[in-house]
Parts: structure tokens; C-alpha cells; sequence
């Protein structure tokens, strides 16, 4: 996670530095209740595997989940991630290994100014898809809270749910918005591009811009929506040394008294992501419609993101995973 505010004299930087810190977070893992997550050899289901990258911890591979007609996404084709702009030298050569084609970078310019551009291996495509909310900028509230260090008023800007509600507005901005879903369909259509995988999408922490685009790609594939969340909280587990730092940081350095103020905007929450959901229920009464209508994305986008990144049918797939019934949100399986 890498958030940076230069306030008066002070600059905080929480950064993904320190061996301690991202050992604990760069082996294979797998988390409970993951109900369509592809078994491993040993039965056990692996998904969310870390890249191992030390410069940015939360970088991970969306392999291994389970599509509506029981074929698997593939590995090392459709990977998300937090910043690559503290990348070290170490981290080249395995981001290398990964093959990658391209890499899309949801920051806005003044992000990009500000922590510096995407490290990256020679070879790669670097697109960029700009996504700022102007409404619910949440390094602008950070920028504000850790600028003025009375109680009073971080309490006036960030408690009693301000901080959550901010959060659930930019998730609903990410439905709601012409230009954000904009932004994301070109990220699919790049997914789906014979050209387009291996890729790999980031934003600042890859939690929140990062966490819809997974969404709705996974969604998209087919993948139920319990998955679909856990997935998004996984960022939670690989972030939390992080965040944990960070805010005995600003409280050791008196900046603020009550640190925990900033969870809800240093953590991924069910109900940010259940509010975009809902929003595209309210506005195009299911998934489907909305591929369609609000992403302006067409069956033959659907068709490249299948043959790009799902596993072809086998029998052994067949027998043990038979395709079921056309979905409800009217994206049938292949």
C-alpha cells in the first residue's frame, strides 16, 4: 500500500519496504471458505497466489477460481496488484518471469507525479487509465486529516461513519460514472484482446480501483459473488502489517490521537463492494444489462475473456464440474 502527503515539513510515506514486513506475505496461500477455487494436488484449494514481489506486497495472481461452466482461470494471465512504482531491483527479474504482455495503471496523474512511475521489466506495455473521483478523493482526506492534528477536527472529517461513507460514495462512483466505466471496459477489452494477457492491473494499494476491475472481471466469468468477495478482502491479510505501521506511526509521531479514524479507507470492506453491486442493480437491474448498457462491452469481449483466460473443457473437468444452467444476470456460460 503506498499512500504518500506532503504535509507543511512532514512527509508520510507508507511503502512496502522491509523484509519483515513482506516475508510474511510471499508464499503460495490459500483462504477458507472459497467455494469454486480450483483444487490443488493435495485437495486443498490455492488461490490468491502472492507474486513474491517485495516492493509491493499485494501484488497477486487471479488464477484458480472456478467459471460458471466449471472451467478454471488459468494462472499467470490475469494478475492485480497494488503500485509497482517501489519495485526493487530484486523484483525485476521475477515480474520478468511472469511474461507479462501488459500492465494497466488505474492512478491518476497527480499519483503518478507524486509516488513515481511503474518499475517495470523491458518488453512491457504500460497503459495508462487514469481514475480519479474528484468527489471522494481519499488521498485529498488523508492529505487534510494527518495535516491538522487536532482530535476535534480529524474526529469532524473521519468519524461517526464520514470515512465508511466516503468509501461506499466512491464505490457507487465507480458504477455510476461514464468515464470511470469507461475506464474499466477498455481494461477488459485488453484482457480480452487476443494481444491483450498476460496483464496485470494496478492502482495505489490495489484495493479499492484494483478490487471493481477484479469484480467484475471475475463476476463477468462467471465466478459466484462469494468468491468474488473474498478474493476482494484477501487484500485485508496481505496489507494489514502495512496498515498496522502506518497508524502507530501517525500516532507515535503525534499526528493523530486516534489512528484507527483511517481504517475504513486503509481497508477493503464488504459493504463498499456490495454498494457498487447494488448500484448496478439499481441502475440496469442486473449484471448482464449492465456489461451490455453501462460498459457498452458485447458477447464478443465475453468470448475473448473466456478464450483468453479460462481453461479449456476436459473430461475429467466435465465430469466433476458439469455446466450448469444459464445464469441469471443473463451472462449464460460458453
Amino acid at each position: 500500500m503506498q499512500y504518500r502527503a506532503r504535509l507543511c515539513h512532514v512527509t508520510v510515506r507508507i511503502c512496502n519496504g522491509g523484509a519483515r514486513v513482506v516475508d510474511q506475505h510471499t508464499e503460495s496461500g490459500g483462504f477458507r471458505n472459497v467455494r469454486n477455487a480450483s483444487p490443488e494436488s493435495r485437495g486443498t484449494s490455492l488461490v490468491g497466489r502472492s507474486l513474491g514481489l517485495r516492493g509491493a506486497i499485494n501484488a497477486r495472481d487471479l488464477g484458480g477460481y472456478r467459471a460458471a461452466d466449471g472451467r478454471i482461470l488459468r494462472r499467470g494471465v490475469a494478475l492485480r496488484s497494488d503500485g509497482l512504482n517501489h519495485v526493487t531491483a530484486e523484483d525485476l527479474a521475477p515480474l520478468g518471469a511472469l511474461g507479462l504482455r501488459s500492465v494497466v495503471d488505474l492512478r491518476s496523474m497527480g499519483e503518478v507525479r507524486q509516488a513515481g512511475l511503474d518499475r517495470l521489466p523491458g518488453g512491457v506495455t504500460l497503459h495508462h487509465l487514469p481514475l480519479l473521483a474528484a468527489d471522494f478523493d481519499i488521498f485529498l482526506l488523508i492529505r487534510d486529516a494527518l495535516a491538522d492534528h487536532s482530535p476535534q477536527r480529524q474526529q469532524a472529517l473521519l468519524g461517526d461513519g464520514r470515512a465508511a461513507a466516503l468509501m461506499t460514495g466512491l464505490y457507487r462512483w465507480f458504477v455510476t460514472d461514464p468515464v470511470a466505466r469507461e475506464r474499466f471496459a477498455a481494461l477488459l477489452r485488453l484482457l480480452a484482446a487476443p494481444d491483450g494477457p498476460p496483464l496485470l492491473f494496478h492502482c495505489s494499494a490495489g484495493k479499492d480501483r484494483t478490487g471493481w476491475a477484479a469484480a467484475l472481471l471475475l463476476t463477468a466469468l462467471g465466478v459466484d459473488r462469494g468468491t468474488v468477495l473474498a478474493d476482494y478482502l484477501l487484500t485485508n491479510e496481505r496489507s494489514a502489517p502495512v496498515v498496522r505501521r502506518a497508524l502507530d506511526d501517525f500516532g507515535a509521531r503525534g499526528l493523530m490521537s486516534e489512528p484507527e479514524l483511517l481504517l475504513p479507507v486503509f481497508r477493503a470492506d464488504h459493504g463498499y463492494l456490495d454498494a457498487a453491486f447494488a448500484e448496478v442493480e439499481t441502475g440496469w437491474g442486473g449484471f448482464g444489462a449492465f456489461w451490455r448498457e453501462g460498459l457498452g462491452l458485447d458477447d464478443e469481449v465475453l468470448a475473448g475473456l473466456r478464450a483468453n483466460l479460462l481453461d479449456e473443457p476436459g473430461a475429467e473437468h466435465a465430469a466433476e464440474h458439469p455446466a450448469g444452467p444459464a445464469r441469471a444476470d443473463g451472462l449464460s456460460p460458453c
